[in-house]
Parts: C-alpha cells; sequence; structure tokens
C-alpha cells in the first residue's frame, strides 16, 4: 500500500515527522496532527499515516478518487484533474505504477489495490476516509480486457478474471464511495465503460459483457441516488490509443492468421471520422461530467468515438 498526503501538506512533513504542524491553503491555515514516515512511502511499502485536518479551507476544489489511475485513461484523467488543483486518490493494482505515477504527481495520493477484491477496496476508502474524509467524484475506470475468442473457445477462467475486475470492482468501489460521496455538495459518480455496452463485440464476450453491466449500473445507480443529489453517468470511448489496444489488435489478428496491419485498418474503419481517441480526449468527458456544467447531466452515456458505425469485425 502506498499512501502520500496531498503535496502542500507533504512539504510539511519532515524526515520522520511527528508533530503539530500548520498548513497553508489558498491563504487559509489549516492544522494538522500528522504522524508519517516519509520512509516508507519513498520505499514504496506500508507507510503510517493518519492525516486528521482539523478544518478544511473554503475554496478546496474537488476530490477525486480514480480507479485504474496510474496508467493509461485513468492516469490521464488524474493528471486532468490535478491540473485545475483539484485533490486527487490513485488506486491500482500495479505498485510499480502507482509508486511512478506518485513520483511524477507529487499533488496526489494513492493506493495500491486490486479492485476486484474486497479486502482492497475496503482499504482504498480506509486511505481516503483518513486523508480526506469524503470525496466528490468517483470515476470507475479499472478494467482489464479479458479473452479474445469466439464463445466456444472463450477461456472461463479468463471470463471470470474480466467480470471479477470490470464488474464487480465497479460494484464494489460504489459500494463504498456512496457513504463519501453523500457528504459532498457535488457528487458525481462516472463509469468508464465502452461502445461495446452500445454495439456488441465480436470475439470480446467477457469484456463486453462487463461493459454492459456497468451501463446497467449506471442507469439503476442514477435512480438510486439521484433524489440524493449524486449525478450518475457513462463515457464510452471506442478503441483508445495505446499499447492495450495493440496488444488486443495483435490477438485478433492472430486469431484470423491476418496481418496486423489489416486487422488495425479494420477497427479504424469501424467509426465514420476512421480514427482512435486518445485518453485526452476521454479526459475531456470525464471532466465535464465531474464540473458544474454538467450538474443536471445523470443517468446518461456519451460516446467518445468519431461516430461508432458498428464493432463487427469480420471480413466476409
Amino acid at each position: 500500500m502506498i499512501v502520500r498526503p496531498p503535496g502542500a501538506l507533504r512539504l510539511l512533513l519532515s524526515h520522520q515527522a511527528y508533530g503539530l504542524r500548520r498548513a497553508f491553503f489558498a491563504n487559509e491555515v489549516v492544522v494538522v496532527w500528522a504522524l508519517f514516515s516519509c520512509d516508507s512511502v519513498l520505499a514504496g511499502q506500508t507507510g503510517m499515516l493518519d492525516f486528521l485536518p482539523m478544518t478544511m479551507p473554503a475554496n478546496t476544489k474537488n476530490i477525486v478518487l480514480i480507479s485504474g489511475g496510474a496508467s493509461g485513461i485513468g492516469a490521464r484523467v488524474a493528471e486532468r484533474f490535478l491540473e485545475q488543483e483539484d485533490l486527487v486518490h490513485i488506486c491500482d493494482a500495479s505498485e510499480e505504477m502507482v509508486s511512478d505515477f506518485l513520483a511524477a504527481n507529487p499533488g496526489a495520493t494513492g493506493t495500491v489495490a486490486d479492485i476486484g477484491n474486497k479486502a482492497d477496496a475496503n482499504r482504498v476508502f480506509n486511505d481516503v476516509g483518513k486523508a480526506y474524509g469524503h470525496i466528490d467524484i468517483l470515476v470507475n475506470n479499472a478494467g482489464i480486457a479479458g479473452p479474445s475468442a469466439p464463445v466456444d473457445a472463450h477461456d472461463e477462467d479468463g471470463w471470470d478474471e474480466c467480470i471479477r475486475v470490470n464488474l464487480s470492482g465497479t460494484f464494489y468501489m460504489t459500494r463504498r464511495a456512496v457513504p463519501l460521496l453523500r457528504q459532498s455538495t457535488n457528487g458525481a459518480i462516472i463509469n468508464i465503460s465502452s461502445t461495446a455496452a452500445l454495439h456488441g463485440y465480436p470475439l470480446r464476450s467477457a469484456y463486453t459483457a462487463s461493459k454492459w453491466g456497468m451501463m446497467g449500473l449506471m442507469k439503476t445507480w442514477a435512480m438510486e441516488l439521484g433524489p440524493e443529489g449524486i449525478r450518475v453517468n457513462a463515457v464510452c470511448p471506442t478503441s483508445v490509443e495505446g499499447p492495450r489496444i495493440d496488444a488486443v489488435i495483435e490477438r485478433d489478428a492472430k486469431l484470423r492468421g491476418l496481418p496486423v496491419k489489416q486487422v488495425r485498418e479494420m477497427y479504424l474503419r469501424q467509426t465514420s471520422m476512421r480514427t482512435f481517441v486518445t485518453a485526452d480526449d476521454v479526459a475531456d468527458v470525464v471532466l465535464f461530467l465531474g464540473s458544474d456544467a454538467a450538474k443536471k447531466i445523470s443517468g446518461q452515456s456519451i460516446s467518445v468515438d468519431g461516430h461508432t458505425e458498428g464493432l463487427s469485425n469480420w471480413l466476409d
């Protein structure tokens, strides 16, 4: 587990510091009692942090929790929230990636956690509760690609793992987040789903099922939480540029016995604009949905895809 205090606070914590400190947040004084081992954090080991703000600054921006936040879409979303001076806590299953992200983004905090594991999900919220007390925005981003194969050859263990991380992990995180979101005046949940949840996706049964499930949860939670002022929406990207879609295309090409370049062109032709999207394209919409500009938007899915015409990849 890795937990780091917000950047402004961390400057106040000396090596093996213990004591009463005063911190300045945007011209307001915050009194903090901190028990913290810097050696633990820098070594990427379980650190001891008891962060108890006695007052919160009046002009503090959103507190944002992002699953799968150490790489890919999640990392870029986290960076974009940090750029607008929000407080960000990430969680990710990779200790190395969490360490790297926190080193590159000293204003963030983080927890190493596999959100498809209930005990790990509990640890995330123990850390967030100690550091911040509540959250304003939950971004359910963590997910894996799952197997690529026809249904009769689909690996059953791969199916179970994909559903565990993508769907059960989203449920575990949201179930624990709602009590903290209720303390916010700008509560929002944003599920990162996929255009696979709108069209179906040949050879990707597990992934498609998990993303359709996230859409169903989004609609259900929007109904349940709307009366409390908590908004719930989904973002549905098409293929996102990067190593993950590259690996999917390579597996698809191998399965079909086709050149990788030909299969990539096939994927690009899924959208009218003949393009993949970037992590920044997705982050633009996530930041909008978390802002006051979207305060009356809930229960919606927003595609970031260049207009998907279909995901049927067969070369007839």
